[in-house]
């Protein structure tokens, strides 16, 4: 499975920027077979950590994969957006950059107190974005049962960054 779907992933160098090497999944996304494969193992390692009510994915790509996994797993779908994007009231948790700060926004409707929700995206690199994420879930109240990640970059140690918000109920696929 992790094999199938690593020889899909092209390395981009310098995007965004020089020194970057960006994971593209597009290669993945658009391989009917590797798509099924990979929402399969986002299901079956979610499903280890405890049922879940909703999916949260984090812009954009976390979307992708959230949507179809809300879908598979029938539950709803919930998304965790940059700044000025979400039409109603937010709540926004904000996180810092190499260069500078930035935030992630969420309707402040859209989870409720102690609803079990699974929390995805494509990559977790320094952790930064996600720990935004688990802080805003946790605001509002909900508890984040499992956050599964397509790539972890190992190197960056965003899984430590996690550890103390999400316990051991971080899943990823593939490591760099």
């Amino acid at each position: 499975m992790e094999h199938a779907i690593r020889s899909l992933i092209r390395n981009i160098p310098d995007f965004p920027k020089p020194g970057i090497q960006f994971k593209d999944i597009t290669p993945v996304l658009s391989d009917k077979e590797a798509l099924k494969t990979m929402i399969e193992w986002f299901k079956i390692s979610i499903e280890a950590a405890g049922e879940i009510e909703l999916v949260v994915g984090i812009e954009s790509r976390g979307f992708i994969i959230g949507s179809a996994l809300a879908h598979e797993m029938n539950v709803g779908f919930v998304p965790i957006r940059k700044p000025g994007k979400l039409p109603f009231d937010t709540e926004s948790a904000s996180y810092e950059l190499e260069y500078g700060e930035d935030s992630v926004e969420i309707h402040i409707d859209a989870v409720h107190q102690g609803q079990k929700v699974a929390l995805v995206d494509d990559l977790l690199a320094t952790g930064g974005t996600a720990e935004a994420a688990f802080k805003l879930l946790s605001k509002l109240g909900a508890d984040v049962v499992a956050s599964a990640f397509l790539i972890e970059l190992d190197d960056l140690k965003g899984r430590k960054r996690l550890k103390s918000l999400a316990g051991d109920n971080i899943y990823s696929l593939i490591h760099y």
